[in-house]
């Protein structure tokens, strides 16, 4: 059993603003004993499978990153770094046109290189689109909820105490969301910078 996977089990998982999701139940390996995936007991929402890139461990807590942000940051890595290439080419074509022939494969991989990112992109931004439905979604029930707590409070039908602690985690949640919103909303100007 790697030591890695020794040192997760149990662990509570969070995501990346700190809400609980579970707790890790265990590991799928590889033949060659690597981690694959990690089970997360997930209370009553069931088992779920987690590819293990997407999880960092941190002290006693282990952390969920969501697949969107890692693909994300894959993408404008590499992007970057292939725009950065094709204008260094690009200069050196420029200074030496007795390279053009050693050039144009290199240029041609590049392109190539680059056409699968915008494909890869595209599916970003749809992840990206996907999720910030999902948070107006969550942020208009969790709106509501804390609304009918209130109504709930003002006709005295639930205590001072229990409306505080309604309120407050109605908060905690929209913040967070907002969090993400924000941390989505970079992320796609980024990606948009780049295109």
């Amino acid at each position: 059993m790697p030591t890695d996977e020794v040192s997760i089990i149990g662990k509570p998982v969070k995501d990346m603003y700190g809400t609980t999701i579970g707790n890790v139940l265990g590991t799928l390996t590889h033949i060659d004993g690597k981690i694959q995936t990690v089970g997360i007991d997930c209370g009553s929402e069931g088992l779920k499978q987690i590819p293990y890139e997407q999880l960092v461990l941190q002290g006693d807590v282990v952390i969920y990153i969501p697949g969107w942000r890692i693909d994300a940051q894959k993408i404008l890595r590499e992007k970057r770094l292939t725009l950065s290439r094709l204008k260094a080419l690009m200069g050196i074509i420029s200074e030496n046109d007795g390279m053009q022939s050693d050039a144009d494969v290199i240029h041609d991989t590049y392109k190539t290189k680059l056409m699968d990112l915008d494909e890869a992109e595209s599916k970003v931004r749809d992840e990206l689109s996907t999720r910030l439905e999902e948070l107006d979604s969550q942020e208009k029930v969790v709106k509501v909820m804390l609304f009918d707590a209130k109504v709930q409070f003002k006709s005295e039908e639930i205590s001072d105490s229990t409306f505080e602690t309604i309120q407050k985690h109605c908060n905690s949640l929209l913040e967070r969301s907002s969090h993400e919103r924000v941390e989505i909303n970079n992320v796609q100007r980024r990606i948009e910078e780049l295109s």
